[in-house]
């Protein structure tokens, strides 16, 4: 609210400063050139001061302009570097799915699963904390913007163009998408020949 006050002012002051100045160059019109009005001091001093009020407001524009453009660029640069770091540990979390997978299939290391299943929710927690969401759309309508097609898969229970599987889970960081979801989309009903 306080930019709003500052621009309104901003605009109110170079809209004086503009009929001023158009007063005065209506008022040396009116006036034949041989008698050219002289400026006394105090015209001469406060159309310069008006002059410099107008470049200062400016110049206070400009900086405030200056200040929220490099708190963006700013806040762009973090997420930038957050997400390679987050990119580089994607594949870490794809190996840690496939080991739970392949431990489900071996009770004798139950334990030893229930480990590592702790430090996986661990891992996507902290990563959930900086703006990363895991897309898993089984079951969601195909989204060409989200979803990368590795196969289709005729099928009587499940619409056409909607998700049977995933097969490699996609990520989106601070809703930018850093990897599209592997899945296998339905394409209907079979259709005999």
């Amino acid at each position: 609210m306080t930019d709003q006050n500052t621009e309104t002012s901003e605009e109110t002051v170079v809209d004086e400063t503009a009929e001023t100045t158009q007063a005065t160059a209506e008022a040396s019109a009116e006036t034949p050139k041989a008698e050219a009005p002289q400026l006394t001091e105090l015209e001469k001093a406060r159309a310069e001061a008006l002059d410099m009020k107008t470049r200062y407001l400016r110049s206070m524009a400009d900086m405030e302009n200056f200040r929220k453009r490099m708190a963006r660029d700013k806040q762009e640069i973090i997420r930038s570097a957050a997400a390679s770091v987050i990119e580089s540990l994607l594949p870490v979390l794809d190996n840690m799915k496939l080991g739970l997978q392949a431990a489900d299939n071996h009770p004798e290391a139950k334990d030893v699963t229930i480990g590592f299943k702790m430090v996986d929710d661990q891992l996507k927690s902290a990563l959930k904390d900086q703006g990363l969401d895991e897309l898993i759309p089984d079951g969601e309508d195909f989204d060409p913007n989200l979803h990368e097609c590795i196969a289709h898969q005729p099928s009587d229970e499940i619409a056409e163009d909607t998700v049977i599987q995933t097969v490699r889970a996609g990520y989106r960081l601070n809703e930018r998408l850093i990897r599209a979801a592997n899945v296998i989309v339905s394409s209907g009903p079979a259709k005999s020949e």
